[in-house]
């Protein structure tokens, strides 16, 4: 059915956007690409150009095969070009209001057989699909940024998404050279239901003044091996960002381990969004000025000599391998899924599970224990974890 599509129709040519284009383009879709008006058109159009301007830069592509990739795409601010699309991808901003604008013009315009994608990381595609007169058509295409070069794809289906509506979804996915992991519809899905509140954990381990915000980034990058520190990653992403996400999540699950941390909802309120603002918990500008701990509870309250302490990157990666055990357990996500989504969703060197079951479940559950004392862990150990060490299973995979 895929090889049968003669035209896909991107919906927001933003950053990710733009990036969703150029993905369906270079897999030989003929894609068009729509904004809300000629400025953010043209803006749209330069983050594609130069993407494929770079990747030629790097001996990624040549100037043919870049020519190629442009000729296949074509530009527009009307959505009533997207009458013959096969397929539709929205990639607008992250506000429900917006995306009930898209997707019932989307709805009203493409052919009745056309499936509806939403590229949302954190709103229910569920509420998403029932904008539309063919709710069993709608479906999460979740990609990740930068979307040319990440390999995971989230496909969310929903109660009503329609036999066969996965299948094709599936398909396309890898047709574009990338991993799918189907899921349900939930909040955060795979990967941001991980990622969020494990550096949601990190700030309030530095508003406690547990440690230096460098010394918890090169806890993470040094002795767990990921490409970059949980708050550093927070100043990229966008603390505002991460705190909207937080905020779905507790609103989904209401477990303590879901509360934003006060200095995160602080910090967002006084302006202080990471990059793009010029501050976060680094300073951009210049002069070197970040927030302060509220705290001064001394590091060797967590870590030191003494028989049974545990060191800083396990206290920060412990409730982490909770939340995956919990996962697991619930079924939402197989113990392989888990760790594809960390792997090709976040850049992680190895999976969850994996590290979990490196680290030992006794280990987890006793730094758990140490984190609930110093009441940075609220919440439960997950009955998966209580289960395998009830029965003096060590490892989550056998």
């Amino acid at each position: 059915m895929v090889e049968e599509f003669s035209k896909v129709g991107v919906v927001g040519l933003g950053t990710m956007g733009a990036g969703i284009v150029e993905v369906f383009a270079r897999a030989g879709f003929a894609v068009t690409g729509v904004e809300i008006n000629d400025a953010a058109l043209e803006r749209g159009r330069g983050h594609l150009e130069k993407s494929l301007s770079r990747a030629v830069a790097k001996g990624k592509l040549t100037e043919d095969e870049q020519r190629d990739i442009l000729g296949r795409v074509t530009f527009t601010t009307s959505r009533e070009d997207l009458a013959d699309a096969d397929f539709a991808v929205e990639a607008v901003p992250e506000r429900l209001d917006i995306k009930r604008s898209v997707f019932e013009d989307l709805d009203r315009i493409l052919p009745p057989g056309a499936i509806l994608a939403t590229n949302t990381s954190s709103l229910s595609v569920t509420e998403i699909a029932a904008l539309t007169h063919r709710p069993g058509k709608v479906i999460g295409l979740h990609f990740f940024n930068p979307a040319p070069v990440m390999k995971l794809v989230e496909i969310v289906t929903t109660v009503v998404t329609d036999p066969g509506v996965l299948d094709v979804a599936t398909e396309v996915v890898k047709r574009l050279g990338k991993t799918p992991v189907a899921v349900g519809d939930r909040a955060g899905f795979v990967a941001n239901a991980l990622l969020v509140p494990y550096l949601n954990h990190a700030v309030a381990v530095y508003e406690h003044g547990l440690a230096t915000r460098e010394q918890i980034d090169a806890a993470i990058t040094g002795a767990a091996g990921f490409p970059m520190g949980p708050l550093t990653l927070m100043d990229l992403v966008g603390l505002d960002v991460l705190l909207d996400v937080m905020d779905v999540l507790w609103e989904e699950f209401r477990r303590p381990r879901y509360a934003a941390a006060p200095l995160l909802r602080r910090m967002v309120a006084a302006g202080l969004h990471g990059r793009k603002s010029g501050r976060g918990f680094y300073d951009y500008s210049g002069s070197d000025n970040p927030a302060e701990p509220q705290s001064t509870a001394p590091l060797a309250a967590l870590v030191g000599d003494g028989e049974g302490q545990a060191d800083l990157a396990d206290l920060l990666l412990a409730p982490h391998l909770n939340d995956a055990a919990r996962m697991v357990g619930d079924g939402y996500a197989t113990a392989d899924d888990v760790d594809t989504a960390m792997r090709l969703g976040c850049g992680y060197p190895r999976g969850l599970v994996e590290m979990l079951d490196e680290r030992g479940v006794k280990n987890v559950t006793d730094t758990l224990a140490d984190l609930s004392r110093l009441g940075l862990f609220t919440d439960d150990v997950a009955p998966l974890l209580t289960m395998l060490a009830a029965r003096g299973r060590d490892t989550l995979r056998s």
